[in-house]
């Protein structure tokens, strides 16, 4: 009971009564972007989001210089869909990349995956090609995990690539690193704190240049491993009964946190607050044996609010009014039309884009042209997914489970952690939400899974590769 209070106060303002409140100033001169991708950082894992526990002053301040999105989304459930869908402003399941690089093998699982793409190809258009091609600077600075080395960033568009690679996750966080893409430091380095440095490092060289700067930190990823002295100093704040407890993955967050105040004291320093754009998400909701979700269900890998509801936070001074909240329904593919049209450039006529630009929201609109957004993951994951499409159309969120071609249908402003099933009692809105999801599969080509002839319902989830999550520190 003590813990469902808790959930209702803190996060009843983020479902009732929230409009995109902003004003708008004409500004002269091009800016700068820098986006900042968070992995694996759950939706309540900021203090400004929710949390009790984990400590985000730097986060949370810029959370009160710019426009917070109570209702925001990852394009999936995991991280390499949602980075292409981030970079191309399309959906995963028109790119064909709909799984993390290389996925989870389940040989006997019911269903067979599909053949999907496991890199970024490198005649999609994405973000940093435009923008290079319009006199931009560009670098890409940690985690890229889409595709081998003929797919690294500096062939995606990126001047720059700093400890991008194929890897999911970097074998330790502290240095010697193991990233064949970033140098190692002094031994014990920090990789968040170097990844830091290496942006600031970055932004001071192109100063007087337009530059784009994709921060993707490798943290809050396992393997859970943090600076030792922050991990005591969370571990003397733990609090029974917490729904966020872990030291070391607060001290992780922590970390990330100093980063974003680093690169905004950067800005301040060199005068340049003005003319930057800094856009903070993450790349899918938070991994569950690890942090907690707080009034969603499940977590990473899953069907659920949990997989892929996360924070975002626009920073964009003179246009956006300070501590803005936004509760329209937002997801990854929108990011690309909106950097090009907050910078007023075009994008290709021959590339299609998913998303929308959310502009207007930031200028002080409370609507978007489209009225769903959607979701498609033909894989099977540890977090709980098995193949599933998903649309989400005003409050009602409907998923469609492959395996037995069930569909459930939820009331998200009645019931956020979708725990009452409506399919059956509203059939109208089921049928129609449904409908219209099985046209959008067919709209962008969506690979579907198929029975497989191999399947053994004893052995039906071996062999899940599961990531390691033991958490320590040095």
């Amino acid at each position: 009971m003590k813990l469902f209070k808790f959930i209702a106060v803190i996060l009843l303002p983020f479902y009732f009564g929230i409009n995109c409140s902003v004003f708008a100033t004409v500004s002269d001169g091009k800016y700068n972007v820098i986006f900042i991708l968070a992995d694996d950082l759950g939706w309540t894992d900021l203090a400004c989001q929710g949390s009790p526990f984990y400590k985000t002053p730097n986060i949370d301040r810029l959370a009160q210089s710019g426009m917070r999105f109570t209702q925001a989304y990852s394009a999936c459930t995991v991280c390499s869909p949602t980075r292409a869908s981030i970079l191309t402003g399309q959906y995963p399941a028109r790119l064909h990349i709909t799984d993390w690089i290389k996925g989870h093998i389940r040989p006997y699982a019911k269903l067979q995956v599909p053949q999907w793409t496991m890199y970024l190809p490198t005649n999609i258009v994405n973000i940093a090609k435009i923008l290079k091609n319009s006199g931009y600077t560009t670098a890409s600075i940690g985690k890229w995990h889409l595709g081998g080395e003929d797919y690294y960033p500096n062939r995606q568009g990126f001047d720059i690539n700093i400890g991008g690679c194929d890897k999911g996750h970097p074998p330790t966080y502290f240095s010697p690193y193991k990233i064949p893409t970033i140098e190692d430091g002094p031994q014990g380095e920090y990789l968040t704190d170097r990844e830091a440095s290496e942006a600031v490092k970055f932004i001071q060289r192109n100063k007087d240049k337009q530059f784009f700067l994709y921060l993707a930190h490798h943290a809050v990823h396992t393997p859970i491993m943090a600076k030792s002295n922050v991990v005591q100093k969370y571990k003397d704040l733990q609090k029974k009964g917490s729904p966020h407890k872990n030291a070391v993955y607060a001290a992780m967050i922590e970390s990330v946190d100093n980063s974003v105040g680093t690169i905004m004291q950067t800005l301040r320093e060199l005068n340049l607050e003005e003319k930057t754009i800094v856009i903070f998400t993450s790349d899918n909701g938070g991994l569950l044996n690890v942090t907690t979700n707080i009034g969603l269900r499940a977590g990473k890998g899953s069907a659920y609010e949990g997989g892929v509801r996360v924070p975002l936070i626009v920073y964009w001074k003179g246009i956006i009014k300070p501590g803005s909240l936004c509760n329209l329904p937002v997801i990854s593919a929108d990011f690309y039309p909106t950097i090009l049209e907050m910078l007023g450039i075009k994008s290709p006529s021959s590339h299609t884009v998913d998303g929308e630009s959310i502009v207007p929201l930031l200028k002080g609109s409370n609507k978007l042209k489209r009225d769903a957004i959607y979701w498609h993951y033909p894989h099977y994951h540890p977090g709980g997914a098995t193949p599933y499409s998903a649309i989400r159309q005003g409050n009602y969120r409907l998923i469609e489970f492959f395996e037995d071609s069930h569909i459930e249908l939820y009331d998200l402003s009645k019931d956020p952690l979708e725990q009452k099933n409506l399919a059956d009692k509203n059939p109208q809105v089921a049928k129609q939400l449904l409908t219209r999801l099985q046209n959008w599969r067919k709209e962008v080509g969506a690979q579907m899974p198929e029975p497989n002839p191999n399947y053994l319902p004893e052995k039906k989830n071996n062999p899940p590769n599961k990531a390691k999550t033991k958490s320590k520190s040095p």
